[in-house]
C-alpha cells in the first residue's frame, strides 16, 4: 500500500511516497515495567485478558491505516491511543509522527489481536526526520484532547521518556517479525490515561511536541459510529 508523507524539515515540507509493506502495533512498551505491570492489574479490573509477558506487538492489517477525519466504528465502545509512529524507509532513514491506535473496548474484552483490527489506525500526514529528534527524543510530549457530549478533556498526556525508544523499539520488532524493517510502520504503543476510565468519545485530537525545536505535528478526527441500523 502506498501512502504519501509531507516530510517537515527545519519548516521545509516536501511529499515524501512511502511504501507500507505490514504494519504493527506495539503494546505496554514502557520503559518502568513496574508501571506497566499496574496498568495491567488495572485492565484485569476491567475484565480484560491481559499479557502475561511484556512488552507485546501485534499485526495489524496495513489497510486500516488513514488519514481520515471522520471514521466509521462498530458499536459505541471505541476509543483512541495516542502513540508515536515510526515509518521505517529503509536501514539508514526513518521518519516519526503521531497516531492513534483507536481501538474496540467491547471486543478488546474478549480478543486483542482483533480488536486492533476492526477500528482505524489513524496517522497525520506530517512526519519528522528521527534524526532531527533523537537527541532530545526524552523532551518530546504528546497528548490526546477528546470531546464527549459536549464536553473537552485531557484524555492522555506524556512524554516520550516514558517509553521505549525508536531505537529500542525497532531492535525489539525486528526480533518478533520475519524479514528486514523497511516498508515497516510501527504504533509504539500509548501512555497512561488521564481519566478514571475509557472514554467513548465523539472526537479526538492528537498532538506531538518538540519543546527543543518549537513545533508540533497534530490531527484531529470524528468518531461515526454505525447507527444506520432499524
Amino acid at each position: 500500500m502506498d501512502i504519501q508523507l509531507t516530510l517537515d524539515k527545519n519548516n521545509d515540507k516536501s511529499l515524501v511516497p512511502f511504501t507500507v509493506k505490514r504494519m504493527v502495533n506495539a503494546g505496554f512498551t514502557g520503559r518502568d515495567q513496574e508501571e506497566v505491570k499496574k496498568h495491567l492489574d488495572e485492565l484485569a479490573e476491567k475484565g480484560i485478558d491481559v499479557p502475561k509477558i511484556t512488552p507485546l506487538i501485534y499485526p495489524v492489517i496495513p489497510s486500516t491505516l488513514t488519514t481520515a477525519c471522520d471514521v466509521e466504528v462498530y458499536g459505541e465502545e471505541s476509543s483512541p491511543e495516542v502513540e508515536f509512529v515510526l515509518f521505517v524507509a529503509d536501514d539508514e532513514k526513518v521518519y516519526v509522527g503521531i497516531g492513534s491506535d483507536h481501538t474496540d473496548r467491547n471486543l478488546e474484552l474478549h480478543d486483542i489481536p482483533r480488536a486492533k483490527q476492526i477500528c482505524p489506525n489513524l496517522i497525520s500526514p506530517e512526519v519528522w526526520d528521527l534524526a532531527d529528534v533523537e537527541t532530545h527524543w526524552d523532551k518530546l510530549q504528546m497528548k490526546c484532547a477528546v470531546e464527549k457530549d459536549g464536553q473537552e478533556l485531557i484524555y492522555q498526556d506524556g512524554s516520550l521518556a516514558a517509553l521505549m525508544s525508536p531505537a529500542q523499539l525497532m531492535d525489539f520488532v525486528s526480533g518478533k517479525v520475519k524479514g528486514a524493517l523497511p516498508g515497516t510502520v510501527i504504533f509504539s504503543g500509548t501512555v497512561k490515561m488521564e481519566t478514571e476510565g475509557f472514554v467513548y468519545a465523539d472526537s479526538c485530537a492528537c498532538e506531538l511536541f518538540d519543546p527543543e525545536l518549537d513545533r508540533k505535528i497534530s490531527f484531529s478526527y470524528n468518531v461515526c459510529p454505525l447507527d444506520y441500523m432499524v
